[in-house]
């Protein structure tokens, strides 16, 4: 059984050396979506029985590894100085260094790192992260997928 939850969040990046618009300084409305599997789990003492996971479970997760970090925060590439620089000198600004270039497919490689250890098979159901969709436009989105 597979289950997928999405969440929403705000976050500016750039792309230093995108050939158009994009190396610009700009932000985007962001959803994640996380695909969890596992077998249904069946204990009728426990509040999951006859879920996977508990949604409200997988969301908080998510939000404490991923979407809080990066929401409202602006995702840098660590070899993009002018730019760190730049948001070095305003005071508490919230600032995410990334080793990778803020795209969408490798913040979904990043955010799938982040949250695949994350997710334990507290129940024995065989849970399992299988995939981390980060749309960067309501049409456009990149796949990470477990192995």
């Amino acid at each position: 059984m597979q289950i997928t939850t999405r969440l929403e969040f705000d976050a500016g990046h750039r792309i230093p050396s995108h050939k158009s618009q994009c190396r610009n300084l700009h932000g985007h409305r962001y959803a994640i979506e996380i695909t969890l599997s596992g077998d249904i789990i069946k204990n009728e003492s426990a509040s999951e029985d006859g879920m996977v996971m508990d949604f409200s479970d997988v969301k908080a997760i998510a939000r404490s590894v991923v979407v809080d970090v990066w929401d409202h925060a602006f995702l840098v590439y660590q070899g993009d100085q002018e730019v760190l620089s730049f948001l070095n000198s305003l005071p508490n600004h919230k600032t995410v260094v990334m080793s990778t270039v803020p795209t969408a497919e490798n913040m979904a490689a990043e955010a799938f790192k982040l949250l695949s250890n994350a997710y334990q098979d507290t129940y024995g159901n065989h849970l399992k992260l299988e995939r981390v969709r980060l749309y960067e436009t309501p049409n456009s989105w990149a796949d990470a997928l477990g192995l």
